[in-house]
């Protein structure tokens, strides 16, 4: 256990977290009973799911984001060709509004 003491000599970060399991561990006759206290305290220490959460908050970010470039590029590639200039019915124009 740390000393509850921060680098600069103020309380931890986690004192809080760690004063409120240390209460409840003290008043109970079974310890099982604090498990919502010592959960707190050893994500404040570590931060295991906060690091699991934004895991999947960028997964998700970069899953959608590449979906969204190849979706763009598909939009893109429609809307350069033209459907029917795709099929080769009408030949692309040039900037001055006449076929190539």
């Amino acid at each position: 256990m740390a000393s509850g003491f921060s680098y600069t000599g103020g309380p931890s970060r986690c004192f809080a977290y760690w004063q409120e399991f240390s209460k409840c561990y003290a008043k109970t006759d079974n310890p099982s009973e604090c498990r919502a206290q010592s959960e707190d305290y050893f994500e404040c220490l570590h931060h295991t799911k906060e690091i699991e959460r934004a895991k999947t908050v960028k997964a998700q970010f970069i899953k959608k984001a590449e979906h969204e470039a190849t979706e763009g590029r598909k939009a893109g590639d429609i809307l350069a060709d033209g459907v029917i200039v795709g099929l080769g019915l009408i030949g692309k124009e040039g900037g001055d509004g006449h076929p190539k």
